[in-house]
């Protein structure tokens, strides 16, 4: 996949402006954040953070994709979350890093240096405010992604992640009911985050491409020919909820 197609530049001209942890911030805010920031940029395959490391920064995923992966002590690693674009990466008065975190796609990173981050959240309430609302949605994706690996079938499972991603990130066609990503995703990685098998993995898509759910140009190109459709294959609802 190729580089993330961001130029940085100011926080007003940001792709996730509205949806990252300085949504609320108002032109002066945004200006003591700017002096605060910088980018980085990471390559498919390359970590970002090892588990238990020291965290001098924290920060957004503006594109691309990364994981959140566990090692055991045996040395197996499971993969435990995904990193869309606007969500955060560290946890302000925590020094060190609870899981590993590698890029799936090139990602481009907006870090903030991690102490004056947590002053300007001290005096400015809305800043602190919003970090929590976005650590209480994780926890309810958390929640629903035990529903998902728990009691859903392995077509169920395969098309919440997909749902899932498309929502996250995804370019609405003219109708706006179709939508078109690409997978951030290898076969194996989904195997791996769904706790299925490749080849399951690759029989549930080859059937949902065959159903008319997905439409499929290489392995990653997805097309959602009807939104509605994909999440009631998921269980969800079409707000994005799960159905009872």
């Amino acid at each position: 996949m190729n580089t993330p197609n961001f130029t940085a530049g100011k926080c007003g001209d940001c792709p996730i402006r509205h949806r990252a942890v300085c949504a609320r911030c108002n032109a002066d805010e945004l200006v003591e954040l700017d002096a605060i920031k910088y980018y980085r940029t990471y390559e498919a395959g390359q970590t970002v953070i090892w588990s238990g490391d020291k965290m001098g920064f924290v920060g957004s995923v503006v594109s691309g994709v990364a994981t959140l992966t566990q090692t055991m002590e045996d040395g197996r690693t499971q993969m435990v979350g995904l990193l869309l674009p606007s969500d955060f990466v560290g946890r302000p008065g925590r020094d060190g890093a609870a899981y590993n975190v590698v890029a799936t796609t090139d990602v481009v990173m907006c870090c903030f240096r991690k102490k004056p981050f947590e002053e300007l959240m001290s005096k400015t309430p809305h800043i602190a405010h919003r970090l929590l609302e976005m650590t209480l949605d994780e926890l309810d994706a958390a929640r629903e992604w035990m529903l998902v690996l728990g009691r859903k079938t392995a077509r169920e499972k395969i098309a919440s992640l997909l749902s899932i991603i498309a929502r996250r990130n995804t370019t609405p066609d003219n109708n706006s009911v179709s939508t078109v990503f690409d997978l951030p995703l290898t076969r194996e990685a989904m195997a791996d985050y769904l706790g299925l098998t490749l080849e399951t993995v690759s029989r549930q898509v080859s059937a949902l491409k065959r159903d008319g759910v997905i439409q499929l140009q290489g392995k990653r190109h997805v097309t959602v020919p009807d939104m509605t459709r994909l999440m009631e294959e998921a269980g969800d609802d079409t707000d994005g909820g799960f159905l009872i």
